[in-house]
């Protein structure tokens, strides 16, 4: 840990861990927000554990890990590897969660405007499952990116650790920022859309860089902070008037 190259690698790869969890905390975010109020902090701590749990679960797994990129079969002239097929499944369910979640927030104002349209809790480890199947996806380029990078197995155990502990304090604060602003779970759900194509254009070999998904995301976010802010800037205005 003393030694300089230790540790830049040590905090090159966190740095890295954190950045490719994003999107699994934006997910966990929108999923644990369905929960009653009471149940979100389980939620939260139970989702990112086991997003550790299966990324140290992949990382001790290393020989499996790279038999995923085997090709199973040629269909068309792509080469069909387990690394694909688990993509193009996380891809379609991201899809389909994300849609269906848009699809909630639209009726969920027809319910509020309908007092007798009776109000569908979740099931808490419903909630759980469909976190932990997204974990699968979400680590596996995590952990690949991992093996790449660094070829100390302590190294990325405690990379992994150490980024999974910072999200766990983040969770919450984006979890009540995305519950204040309604158009930035919108958003957050149209960015799960985004990555839910980029796995399926990576399953069927179309490689999108992470770099152009994460600066649309940027640039978006930088755009409704600006809206946020006006809006807020108006609402003073007229206060005060």
């Amino acid at each position: 840990m003393f030694d300089a190259n230790t540790f830049a690698a040590l905090v090159t790869l966190t740095l890295l861990e954190i950045i490719l969890g994003i999107d699994n905390i934006i997910f966990l975010s929108i999923l644990v927000s369905r929960l009653p109020a009471e149940q979100r902090p389980q939620g939260r701590i139970i989702g990112l554990a086991l997003a550790m749990l299966t990324r140290l679960g992949l990382l001790f797994s290393l020989t499996w890990i790279m038999k995923l990129n085997t090709p199973l079969l040629t269909l068309g002239g792509v080469d069909i590897t387990g690394r694909a097929l688990i993509l193009f499944g996380g891809g379609l369910f991201l899809l389909a969660k994300s849609t269906h979640e848009i699809h909630q927030e639209m009726e969920s104002i027809e319910r509020k405007n309908d007092s007798h349209q009776p109000k569908i809790k979740p099931s808490f480890w419903w909630i759980v499952i469909q976190i932990a199947i997204l974990d699968i996806v979400f680590s596996l380029d995590s952990v690949i990116t991992a093996v790449g990078l660094v070829n100390q197995l302590p190294i990325m155990v405690a990379a992994i650790v150490i980024a999974m502990f910072v999200m766990m304090l983040s969770a919450k604060s984006i979890n009540q920022f995305i519950e204040k602003h309604p158009t930035i779970k919108m958003l957050a759900l149209s960015f799960l859309i985004l990555i839910g194509m980029a796995l399926i254009a990576d399953a069927l070999s179309f490689h999108i860089p992470k770099g152009y998904l994460y600066f649309a995301m940027a640039f978006s976010l930088s755009v409704e902070f600006l809206n946020i802010r006006l809006h807020e800037k108006k609402r003073r205005a007229g206060h005060h008037d």
